[in-house]
């Protein structure tokens, strides 16, 4: 068979732990088989983030924006175990975080579902999406350590002819702490923007949650913001049939698990990364869990969900054979070689990556899955595929329906 060609390339964002392992070998046996696809490559090894500074993080945000779409590999975001085990300079930022601020984007995360992984909740039958902000938040924060006595204060220093403002945090009468967070209007509007997209181009309705009754300026402004721009789609969203929700953090908690699904829940940064780790257990695991960075000028970062899976690249490195979930960074490259299509006007890449997914999902409800899904599924099964031999029957399905 002659392979398919990728018009244009897809920057590819290696990682860290067992991830860089599923990594090669999905390109091994799943994409430099069948496609011909310049690959833009940026190696994101926390020792090659160390070693440059963390510039490579950068480099490949910037390539995303040049190239339109990219595919990323789970990283290591090092606490200060990490910089021990690894010998770092220093403990790194988050890389997401920088992606996500460099390219000012949203994070949606979808379930992937299969007619034999029941949720857990039995109320849910339609995938539930979770919109994070990607900017600011705890994610931007300053940080101090109050050793003892003393007054915490909240200053803007004005550049134009407003007053300066000074506001108490608090008089600390001994130690204690003290963060500062910040948000913008652009980027909110940005967030809001791409969660009416995203609702519009998968016709579901729209929830956000933030906690105005308690924080009466900071989440007061989101939820103001946001109702701007729901106003301005208000005719766009109405013939689509798609709805509008504003709801109290605690009270979107509790009714979303009430509800069917079939919505887009959009979540403020630290909200977002809470939820969806919810809503991925609650369907299954992270390793069924999508992931999609979108800018609002159109630009697309596809990546697993989950981790490293520090604990299986631990025995890897023993020589023993692990049984890891392949499935979300699997349809990370599936995700980017749709949207790639998409934007190409090449229906065939589309096609691929649709077929691909087909035979992850046939292997799944064939009973084929790694040992994470062994006991999920239903009925459950007693034999589980390592993590090689889930791929080779993934192939081996993807090659029947080719």
């Amino acid at each position: 068979m002659s392979k398919i060609k990728v018009e244009k390339p897809i920057v590819e964002i290696d990682g860290d732990e067992m991830t860089r392992i599923i990594w090669a070998m999905i390109k091994e046996k799943l994409v430099h088989p069948y496609l011909d696809v310049d690959l833009k490559y940026f190696d994101l090894h926390i020792k090659r983030r160390d070693e440059t500074d963390d510039r490579v993080t950068v480099d490949a945000a910037e390539a995303i924006k040049e190239y339109g779409v990219g595919v990323k590999c789970a990283t290591i975001t090092p606490d200060d175990d990490r910089v021990k085990e690894y010998e770092l300079k220093k403990a790194w930022p988050s890389p997401n975080g920088t992606l996500r601020g460099i390219l000012d984007g949203t994070v949606f995360r979808k379930p992937i579902m299969t007619k034999n992984i029941l949720p857990a909740v039995r109320s849910w039958k339609k995938p539930i999406t979770i919109g994070r902000h990607a900017y600011g938040d705890l994610y931007k924060s300053q940080e101090y350590v109050v050793s003892g006595p003393g007054k915490a204060e909240l200053v803007f220093t004005s550049k134009n002819e407003m007053e300066d403002v000074r506001l108490t945090i608090k008089n600390f009468e001994g130690p204690g702490i003290v963060m500062g967070i910040h948000n913008t209007d652009k980027s909110i509007r940005s967030f809001a923007l791409a969660c009416i997209k995203y609702a519009l181009s998968e016709r579901i309705d729209l929830w956000f949650g933030a906690k105005d009754t308690i924080s009466k300026k900071y989440h007061a402004h989101f939820k103001n913001v946001f109702s701007e721009e729901i106003g301005r789609h208000e005719q766009e969203l109405k013939e689509a049939g798609i709805s509008y929700r504003y709801l109290l953090i605690d009270d979107a908690v509790a009714r979303i698990m009430k509800h069917e699904g079939g919505i887009l829940w959009a979540c403020k940064n630290y909200d977002g990364d809470i939820f969806s780790d919810m809503i991925a257990a609650g369907f299954g695991s992270l390793g069924m869990m999508t992931s999609v960075l979108v800018s609002p000028d159109g630009k697309f970062e596809y990546e697993a969900a989950h981790g490293t899976v520090r604990r299986h690249y631990y025995e890897h490195q023993k020589g023993r054979k692990t049984s890891t979930n392949s499935v979300a960074s699997m349809f990370a490259w599936t995700g980017a070689l749709r949207k790639r299509g998409e934007l190409d006007g090449t229906p065939e890449v589309m096609k691929f990556a649709d077929a691909w997914e087909h035979a992850v999902v046939g292997c799944i409800e064939a009973g084929i899955v790694t040992k994470d899904l062994m006991h999920l599924i239903t009925p459950p099964i007693e034999k589980y595929e390592d993590t090689e031999g889930f791929m080779d029957q993934v192939r081996k399905r993807l090659d029947k329906s080719l």
